[in-house]
């Protein structure tokens, strides 16, 4: 059977394409897709990154620091507490030695004045007042003066009133006596005194 010569095969042009498009020489042929996500380096933070952002990490940071200093404040002020406490019950000790020890010459005498109970009793008197006098005097040095005032006028914040008498010769609400002395003043005070006023008209 005859063959009829065969044309030669033409390939299409690189230029061209299925639909007739022409690229430029040397680009890709594939379709045009959507651009890849560009490409990040290790020293660089990708959207998907784990991990705190600078912001909060800082507030982070300042918030340990301020209940670091909390903590410490608390500490210290848990210290002061316990050293004051420490200081007060020594103040306390010392007052009360420097007190007890002001009176031992109290009792000394009081002591002496016993040992010469058969002494004359005028003698006996005047030591027992001289004792009295000093256990004034220390109580005076320790910041309560005796209060045993008669013929002042009235004070409620430094006398307790027991009875009233009529007495024309001294003013209304007058001490005319006192039955029990007093001791200190305002919010030193020990006691108030114990009197008998004159009557109000």
């Amino acid at each position: 059977m005859p063959r009829h010569p065969q044309k030669p095969h033409r390939a299409m042009p690189a230029a061209e394409n299925a639909e007739g498009a022409v690229r430029p020489p040397g680009e890709d042929s594939r379709q045009p897709g959507p651009p890849p996500w560009p490409q990040t380096t290790n020293d660089e933070t990708g959207p998907d990154a784990v991990g705190p952002a600078p912001a909060e990490d800082e507030h982070t940071v300042a918030m340990q620091e301020l209940e670091d200093r909390w903590r410490l404040a608390l500490a210290d002020l848990d210290n002061l507490r316990k050293r004051h406490a420490r200081e007060l019950e020594r103040e306390r000790t010392v007052e009360r030695s420097s007190t007890a020890a002001a009176f031992l010459p109290v009792l000394d005498n009081l002591e002496l004045a016993l040992s010469h109970a058969d002494a004359d009793s005028d003698a006996i008197l005047e030591g027992i007042r001289a004792v009295r006098d000093q256990a004034v005097n220390v109580l005076e040095l320790l910041g309560y003066p005796r209060h045993a005032e008669t013929g002042v006028a009235f004070d409620p914040a430094r006398h307790e009133v027991v009875s009233v008498v009529d007495d024309p010769d001294v003013e209304p609400g007058t001490v005319v006596q006192v039955l029990r002395p007093g001791y200190g003043d305002g919010d030193r005070q020990l006691r108030p005194a114990t009197v008998t006023v004159a009557k109000r008209e």
